[in-house]
């Protein structure tokens, strides 16, 4: 079982509008809210956060369609070492931050964020809650490919068989 019990069906679903010839962009579709974390994220932070909302999106365009997902974009090792949690923002003096896995430079899943101003993500209740989420993820995804569930496509630019999970597979 997953140490975070983050107990919900969940998916991932790519997200054309952002993926590209560079890289690939997927977020975690939640089953039973029917939209992803990367649409919460949206949701919570367009009113109070628009301009950064909407240079994060540039962002994600870009990834997907000019730069690939370079290491720059992101400051990695947000979660536990190897589990490929980072935090995605436009620019180092700005707040929002978006949480999510890099796998390289051609694929990354979208989770949720929100502002950061504290010093570390474990200062704050609601960013804490996003990173472990996206922790129990990558941690689900890892069991998959270990047990051949999970692949990466010839082109490591997609994700390939089982993407449906039911934390209840995982007990």
């Amino acid at each position: 079982m997953s140490p975070f019990h983050f107990k919900v069906k969940y998916r991932l679903v790519e997200l054309q509008q952002f993926s590209g010839l560079e890289a690939s962009v997927y977020s975690v579709f939640l089953v039973n809210e029917g939209k992803t974390l990367f649409d919460k994220f949206i949701e919570e932070n367009k009113a109070a956060n628009l301009q950064e909302l909407l240079s994060i999106v540039r962002r994600l365009k870009s990834i997907g369609n000019v730069t690939g997902a370079r290491e720059q974009y992101f400051k990695l090792e947000e979660g536990k070492p190897g589990d490929l949690v980072c935090a995605l923002y436009d620019e180092p003096e700005k707040y929002l931050r978006l949480y999510g896995i890099r796998h390289g430079k051609t694929l990354i899943i979208l989770g949720g964020g929100g502002l950061k101003d504290v010093r570390a993500w474990q200062d704050d209740p609601k960013l804490t809650q996003e990173v472990k989420i996206m922790m129990q993820v990558s941690n689900d995804i890892d069991q998959r490919m270990q047990e051949g569930d999970i692949y990466f496509s010839d082109d490591y630019f997609n994700f390939e068989g089982e993407l449906t999970f039911n934390d209840y597979d995982q007990e």
